[in-house]
């Protein structure tokens, strides 16, 4: 066989301008980051003095540029550019069919996962910190199901969702000590006021749209958080308010009954546990989730879920179809806003305590993060999302230095190659049975 003429482009000609580029982005890589990383670890502090070292940024930036060499070599063979181009056909669709089999494998893997997390309360009732994890996570869960419903169905980006969580703590906190309120009272009446202040905040902004929505609820999101701080004499401010354990039909989960009552290890005859109190607000919170869960599955293939989806993708075409977009907006947060109440009143019982700085903008930004990193729409994925997100900053305590660093790496990384998040929206296909001839 004779071989290419040399005026013919072929692969050898290719490869000149191959490695050109890949010398041009390696430098251009090295520079960048000895000029991150320069200032930062090449420089030390003494009194009044810096010394220098420039070995390790010179290390670091050296890492750093033979890593992105190694990705962009990678990136360059077939194997790779297949694949990058079956995943972008993956990225660009925002949601992905599901057939009944595939259903019914994902309800099995749910209820077996269901099952799991009911159970390891039981496992580790005597381990006060990993109880304590779990319902944390669990309480998160619950913020990211009601965020779901606004940003990742309705698509409209709340960046002040943390105000119906505090309000749902504090009704608890101050009905108890001017009505008497106790922790079901509070459970059954706290969605109510998070909802209809959810719907005194959709009226606010049913003219904004995109930035200027999310602006307008982190600034809700900040006023209700000055005015828990401020108003000394409702909310006790910085120092906060106290709250009553929860009792199950008067009974309470103390070593000694502190209003006159029977405790709940004596009224079963079991050994006093102090954990006992999470376990309970564990099975309570986790039969809340199931029903959460289940409402807006169904919600989504009624009519009311599909006017959502409808505004999140195209107001205008919305429109044109004959919704109303005040009404899909005012329930999209009514309903958000009910779930945020009603994880309050957990975490308030959780805690036994309230004060403001647990109700700050990072904690709207953790539960955003939860919905995006989860996928927007995905129930799964933002319960998955929910217990990564809380556990693991718990798992690399150890680390406590790097924790941030972990947090940030993985969220870049998520953005590159799963930015539909974790578990993309799968919708249900209806097949006809095949017919006899």
């Amino acid at each position: 066989m004779s071989s290419l003429p040399k005026n013919v482009p072929g692969a050898t000609a290719k490869t000149p301008a191959v490695w050109r580029d890949l010398s041009r982005d390696a430098l251009f890589t090295f520079v960048l980051a000895w000029i991150v990383f320069g200032p930062i670890t090449g420089l030390r502090l003494a009194g009044l003095d810096f010394i220098p070292n420039w070995q390790r940024p010179m290390w670091l930036a050296s890492v750093v540029t033979l890593g992105r060499v190694l990705f962009l070599a990678v990136l360059n063979t077939g194997w790779a550019k297949k694949k990058m181009d079956r995943s972008a056909i993956k990225k660009a669709q925002a949601a992905t069919v599901q057939t009944a089999h595939e259903w019914r494998t994902w309800a099995w893997i749910s209820a077996v996962a269901g099952l799991v997390a009911f159970a390891l309360p039981f496992v580790f009732v005597d381990n006060s910190y990993v109880m304590k994890s779990l319902l944390l996570a669990m309480i998160y869960v619950l913020l990211g199901l009601g965020l779901n419903i606004v940003v990742g169905l309705a698509g409209l980006l709340d960046l002040g969702f943390v105000a119906f969580y505090a309000v749902g703590a504090y009704f608890l906190a101050l009905g108890s000590q001017h009505w008497g309120l106790g922790f079901w009272g509070a459970l059954a009446l706290s969605p109510l006021l998070a909802a209809a202040l959810g719907g005194l905040l959709g009226f606010t902004v049913l003219r904004t749209h995109g930035d200027y929505l999310a602006i307008v609820t982190l600034g809700f999101g900040e006023i209700i958080r000055l005015v828990l701080t401020n108003w000394l004499e409702v909310t006790g401010g910085p120092n906060g308010l106290p709250v009553p354990a929860p009792t199950l039909f008067g009974l309470e989960f103390t070593r000694l009954a502190k209003f006159g009552g029977t405790p709940f290890h004596e009224f079963m005859g079991w050994t006093y546990n102090p954990n006992m109190k999470f376990l309970f607000l564990y099975v309570v919170l986790f039969l809340v989730v199931v029903l959460m869960i289940s409402w807006i599955y169904r919600l989504r293939i009624m009519p009311m879920g599909r006017a959502w989806e409808a505004l999140r993708e195209d107001e205008i075409a919305c429109r044109s179809l004959g919704i109303n977009p005040v009404v899909v907006k005012l329930s999209a947060f009514m309903m958000g806003a009910m779930t945020g109440g009603l994880a309050g009143v957990f975490f308030a019982s959780y805690q036994g305590f309230v004060n403001p700085t647990s109700f700050t903008f990072f904690e709207s930004a953790l539960i955003l993060a939860i919905v995006v990193l989860g996928g927007l729409g995905s129930i799964v994925g933002v319960i998955v999302a929910a217990f990564v997100l809380t556990l693991l900053p718990e798992m690399l305590r150890e680390f406590a230095d790097f924790r941030i660093l972990a947090f940030g790496i993985l969220m870049v990384l998520m953005m590159i190659w799963r930015p539909r998040g974790l578990i993309r929206t799968r919708r249900p296909i209806f097949t006809l049975p095949e017919t006899k001839s």
